[in-house]
């Protein structure tokens, strides 16, 4: 059923059919007001569909690919965890869902309280007091974070060059310090999987504007030295930076602001239960100490003597924005994002938080814990430590010496078993990497489930690795060639 032939939209319906009629125009009709080089010479290529063809085209095209609501989903570094559906009813409500972004404050003042509180809740979580909710994506925080720094230091009238990174670090960070017109400068990882103090030690000198860190890192080890890195990093002079993507780890158990961090950024997307996926939306606030505070971007959202809230564009001296540098963006976000996250953290409260993150530590343990029990260890070990934090990274080097399949061919043969790959090849520095992610949403059920289906695959493989090897067999579409995909891309239907 899975490999029959799908046709296009546009190949499907008969002239005159439809799923929609437009009323009647109620409105003179004024010619002109479109330059005619702007015209069409001829009526768009639309498909003419009816209703239950058009249904039935998009409801099987939804069955052909893998989502949160079908199954697991442990991609590494990317908590895709369940996103509950009274978040989408709370979004869903027409105060919320009908609101103009050029809406004036005064006629929005519920999306201003909601905001407000949503920074103030957030400031909570990461233990520093200056929230900024702007930015769109993680990505795009960690740009505004890079930039306030910068922005702080020439402030001071310094022009540092670098910023740190390790070699544990989302690929999102040295792309983010390049457009941010810095220098990338990797530090290295020691043998416990966290930062090696003593190549830091050598790095951080008074050129160095930044060191970008999550902790726990992206191998899911906590760093126990993250005191001792911060005096380093301030040491110089320069900001230590908090890539909050593995905040699903620690919320409500330890603070970036407490570690020493002076920017934070969140993915609301990801640790507060906005639906991802698929290039958006997303949202990325970011947390900032009270000495970047005055660099944020605005409008700042206030709260008056009388109650009111309201969006200052131009605050006064000593007050967060008040050397701003700017806008990073039009509006003040992805407002939708904001009414789920706040819902997340209203429905859980500070406790529920803690609960969310201790029970993603334990799933991740007992994953990790269950796969050594099924004998799974031999071909793929933890790369570092004993034990993890929220995600664990196994190294398929034995795997792909002793059974001759590689990590890609278990992620691709884990689709005929009805399960999501982990992330692969990630981070770069363990040999075929396979990152797991289960968050704390998934039951024990589903984790047994998980880890006997690799068990199983890795049997599989002594006998014949050819099976893994061309693997997937029961998706729409078999293996792809990827290099190939990569180099020649087909981005066109012919006509």
């Amino acid at each position: 059923m899975q490999r029959t032939e799908v046709r296009t939209i546009f190949e499907k319906g008969a002239p005159g059919r439809r799923a929609f009629s437009c009323p009647k125009v109620d409105v003179p009709m004024v010619e002109g007001l479109l330059p005619g080089a702007y015209r069409r010479k001829q009526p768009a290529r639309l498909p003419e569909i009816s209703e239950p063809e058009l249904v039935r085209h998009y409801v099987n095209l939804s069955k052909r690919n893998f989502d949160l609501d079908s199954g697991f989903y442990p991609l590494g570094s990317c908590t895709m965890k369940h996103n509950p559906r009274l978040h989408e009813r709370v979004a869903g409500l027409p105060g919320h869902a009908r609101l103009h972004p050029l809406q004036t404050p005064k006629r929005a003042q519920g999306a201003l309280e909601l905001m407000y509180n949503l920074e103030r809740a957030l400031g909570a979580v990461a233990g520093l007091p200056h929230v900024a909710l702007q930015p769109s994506a993680g990505s795009h925080g960690e740009l505004l974070g890079v930039l306030l720094t910068r922005a702080y230091h020439e402030d001071r009238g310094e022009h540092r060059r670098k910023v740190l990174t390790p070699d544990t670090a989302h690929g999102t960070n040295p792309a983010t310090v390049t457009m941010a017109g810095y220098e990338v400068v990797k530090v290295g990882t020691n043998a416990d999987g966290g930062v090696d103090i003593e190549d830091l030690k050598a790095k951080a000198t008074t050129d160095v504007a930044c060191l970008m860190l999550t902790n726990p890192n992206t191998l899911g080890v906590f760093d126990p030295q993250i005191e001792e890195i911060a005096s380093i990093v301030h040491g110089v002079g320069a900001t230590l930076y908090y890539d909050g993507a593995n905040l699903n780890a620690v919320m409500g158990i330890s603070r970036p602001g407490d570690m020493g961090f002076d920017i934070v950024h969140y993915n609301l997307h990801k640790s507060f239960t906005q639906p991802h996926g698929g290039g958006g939306p997303g949202s990325g606030p970011i947390a900032v100490s009270d000495r970047i505070a005055p660099y944020l971007t605005v409008p700042v959202i206030e709260k008056q003597d009388d109650g009111s809230f309201t969006l200052e564009s131009s605050p006064g001296e000593g007050r967060p924005g008040s050397k701003s540098i700017g806008r990073l963006r039009g509006f003040q976000g992805n407002y939708g994002c904001f009414v789920r996250s706040y819902a997340y953290i209203c429905s859980l409260g500070a406790e529920g938080l803690k609960d969310a993150s201790e029970t993603a530590v334990l799933n991740a343990n007992y994953l990790l814990a269950k796969l050594r029990a099924l004998g799974v260890a031999d071909s793929l070990p933890l790369a570092f430590g004993d034990l993890c934090m929220h995600e664990f990274v196994l190294s398929g080097a034995p795997m792909k010496k002793d059974l001759g399949i590689r990590t890609l061919d278990l992620a691709k043969r884990l689709l005929d078993h009805g399960f999501h790959p982990p992330t692969v090849y990630f981070p770069l520095l363990v040999d075929e990497a396979f990152l797991i992610e289960p968050t704390e949403t998934e039951t024990k059920e589903t984790l047994d489930a998980f880890a006997e289906a690799i068990a199983a695959i890795l049997a599989e493989a002594k006998v014949d690795p050819l099976i893994a090897q061309n693997a997937p067999y029961t998706t729409p579409v078999r293996r792809l060639d990827e290099a190939a995909a990569a180099k020649n891309p087909v981005i066109r239907q012919p006509l």
